[in-house]
């Protein structure tokens, strides 16, 4: 009967290899060989029909590596290159094979890059009549055998070139094309254009073209710079002079006004075309310089002035350089002697706004400055007409602020043993170039630093000095002071320093708890325990007691420090957790509870039942699904003795039962509290005599043989799930029997 079945599973097979031959078949996608954009990404699909679970390869034509990702799925596999590159310039071999038979598919790779627009340079601003080089740059061109490019004017080709040499590797290249030209007035508003284009021989390849334009600006340089002085060149003080200047350029020169200095420097006055100087003094003599500037060149005229002296004298307080305070009010007077009957007029040294008030009366004329404020930082004027002749005092007005105290910050609460940042920061201070800050502890200097660095601009600064230190319980009751200084000439009687201070507290993390239990951790039902938990600190910590979840989550219990359970259950088992707590940190420490019940509930049974036949498998098994720590013990009971079972987890499996493993079996589950029993008896049943063998039969007893098993496995696991903790006979015979 064997042999007849074997015979009807060779023909079966050869039967669906003769099928499957006749019906497979491969397909690639795209159909036909493709051309990529090099950093592009590129999908090959390889398919087939007439397979349930063929299996994929892929190999380059000259098997080099495959420089990409394969994604099998069923009867589809891609090959994906992101990003493309040179070293995926190849042809793709896929290959499927579906049981014996194998088929290939290929497709061709072809690459090129042409990804940016032309970028036209010019050597210099073109300026008439000079000759300037036009260049056209194109960048990252593969393969640049098959580049074409040309340079335009206003529409007409200057010139083109193709770049026909052979290429000596696979890389990107930068290519260009130059040409030179001498500009001309009439080329301004004309238009550069650069073309490249990219010939790549493909049936389905649209040649690519990429342009750039760039306008014509044609430029002159300065040049005829003239300079016009009303109403002279010669001036008595007091008096004002108006100078005039242009220049001749494309695009029209910017004009610059320059005084020459003693060392032959130049100091900048204006960029106006007209620059006119009031009040003149004897020190404004001098020789002034014109400048014509656009983009390519620049041209200069001079002329000197003469101031003559005016004789009479001013004098003005409260002196040469006085310090106000931002917000104060500051009066300057201005009196004269040799004249009876002078005019007064105030101006600033650079000509702006006075932002003050002014009243003269007799010899002498006041400014008030009211508050004072940072337009008003600068050297003023005080100007004495006496007749003919005309006089100027000056004085020089410096400010400062330092309103306020320092202020102490902290990081954070001081806590020892961890590093600590204070700063000190004072407001509103200007020059901050003159500020010093000094942190102390105690009498001693922790730190200090004078603030010496360029100001760029007038405005009121907030400086800090930031100290990092570890503090001590021993700093507890010392005080931090920060201390400023700011030194300016001429404010001897104004505040200099101000102190701020604080006093330090320093705070102590909770220690780790320590855990007591009372009587014990391990515990009979229904006992009586007291969990006491203790923890240092400062300030000292709360206790908080939590229970640890399944999930690891903690449920909160109590905040005392004792925790009592007045009776405890078998639920009452598990990890508790006590946690110190105070205002800059906490800690914890965790302690474990076993509450021992004797097992009870236990379940002994026979699948698939008590009664079979013989030559069946059966599956004896035994859970206690309400107690941890169980110890599980499979016998069977006998006249000549109880034998014991080797269990998996409680299960012992009977393959091809036979007629002496009828009789009763036993399961003990045992603990420390207790133990319980429970037996079944297993009846076996001879096999009836028959004579005759199908395939059918042999298909039934092959899957029978898999889902005994299976179903032996699920009830283990089962078991495993409901119980917390069993032991198969082997291991209980290591520690108990």
């Amino acid at each position: 009967m064997r042999r007849k079945t074997g015979k009807i599973f060779a023909a079966l097979s050869i039967l669906c290899m003769v099928v499957a031959s006749q019906a497979f078949k491969i397909e690639i996608s795209p159909e036909s060989d493709i051309l990529a954009q090099i950093g592009d990404s590129v999908s090959l699909t390889c398919s087939t029909t007439g397979c349930d679970s063929p299996s994929f390869s892929w190999r380059t034509q000259i098997d080099s590596p495959l420089s990409g990702k394969v994604r099998n799925e069923g009867t589809r596999s891609t090959l994906v290159m992101d990003p493309v590159g040179f070293d995926n310039e190849h042809s793709y071999l896929c290959t499927a094979t579906c049981g014996s038979l194998k088929l290939e598919k290929g497709i061709k790779v072809d690459i090129y890059s042409f990804p940016n627009d032309p970028v036209i340079h010019l050597s210099s601003p073109p300026e008439v009549g000079k000759l300037v080089t036009v260049k056209c740059l194109v960048s990252d061109v593969y393969p640049y055998d098959r580049l074409e490019m040309e340079i335009l004017k206003d529409g007409n080709l200057m010139k083109n070139r193709e770049f026909l040499e052979d290429m000596d590797g696979k890389n990107l290249e930068t290519k260009s094309l130059e040409v030179t030209f001498t500009p001309v007035i009439d080329d301004i508003g004309k238009y550069l254009v650069c073309r490249a284009k990219l010939h790549v021989d493909k049936p389905d390849f649209v040649t690519t073209e990429r342009e750039t334009t760039k306008e014509l600006q044609v430029y002159i340089s300065p040049k005829n710079t003239v300079i016009s002085v009303t109403p002279s060149t010669n001036l008595q003080e007091g008096g004002s002079v108006t100078m005039t200047c242009s220049s001749d350029g494309l695009p029209a020169p910017e004009i610059y006004w320059n005084k020459k200095l003693d060392n032959g420097n130049l100091q900048l006055l204006s960029d106006n075309a007209t620059l006119t100087l009031i009040a003149m003094r004897m020190e404004d003599s001098g020789i002034y310089v014109c400048e014509g500037v656009n983009l390519i060149g620049k041209d200069k005229k001079e002329v000197e002035l003469i101031v003559q002296e005016k004789l009479f004298a001013v004098e003005i307080s409260p002196g040469s350089q006085i310090a106000a305070q931002i917000g104060d009010s500051v009066v300057l007077t201005c009196s004269v002697t040799g004249c009876n009957s002078p005019s007064f007029s105030w101006r600033t040294q650079i000509d702006s706004p006075l932002s003050g008030e002014v009243k003269s009366e007799g010899t002498k004329s006041t400014l008030t400055l009211s508050p004072v404020g940072f337009e008003n930082e600068r050297s003023y004027l005080c100007s004495v007409t006496c007749g003919r002749k005309k006089l100027e005092k000056g004085i020089q007005v410096e400010l400062y602020s330092f309103p306020r105290d320092p202020e102490i910050e902290m990081n954070d609460l001081l806590v020892s043993g961890n590093l600590a940042t204070v700063t000190c920061r004072v407001p509103d201070v200007y020059p901050f170039d003159r500020l010093e800050i000094e942190l102390l502890k105690g009498e001693s200097i922790m730190k200090k630093e004078v603030f010496l660095g360029d100001m760029d601009r007038q405005s009121l600064e907030n400086k800090s000095l930031e100290m990092t230190f570890t503090p001590t319980t021993k700093d507890t009751g010392k005080v931090l002071a920060c201390r400023a200084k700011l030194n300016i000439d001429g404010m001897e009687f104004k505040p200099k320093q101000r102190e701020s201070t604080q006093t330090l507290y320093v705070n102590v993390a909770p220690q780790l708890p320590v855990i007591q239990a009372s009587p014990s951790t391990t515990l009979k039902e229904g006992s009586f325990v007291n969990l006491t938990c203790y923890s240092d600190g400062l300030p000292a910590p709360k206790i908080l007691w939590s229970k640890q979840l399944s999930n690891g989550a903690l449920q909160p219990l109590s905040e005392n420090t004792t925790l009592t359970l007045m009776s405890a259950k078998m639920e009452d088992s598990g990890i508790y957790v006590c946690e110190g707590i105070n205002q800059v940190g906490k800690s914890r420490a965790e302690v474990k509870l076993v509450i021992q019940v004797a097992p009870k509930d236990i379940q002994l049974t026979a699948f698939p039942s008590e009664s079979v036949k013989e030559g069946d498998t059966v599956i004896i098994s035994c859970t206690c699904g309400n107690v941890t720590e169980t110890w599980i013990i499979l016998k069977k009971k006998a006249e000549t003795g109880d034998k014991m079972l080797k269990s998996i987890g409680g299960t012992y499996t009977i393959r091809q039962a036979q007629l002496e493993d009828a009789g009763v079996y036993e399961c003990e589950s045992k603990n420390e509290v207790g133990s319980q029993l429970r037996s079944l008896t297993l009846d076996v049943k001879g096999r009836e005599n028959n004579n005759y063998f199908s395939p059918e039969l042999l298909v039934l007893y092959c899957a029978s043989s898999l889902i005994i098993p299976a179903i032996g496995m699920i009830v283990y696991f089962a078991r495993k799930a409901n119980m917390k903790g069993s032991y198969s006979l082997v291991e209980a015979q290591k520690s108990k029997v």
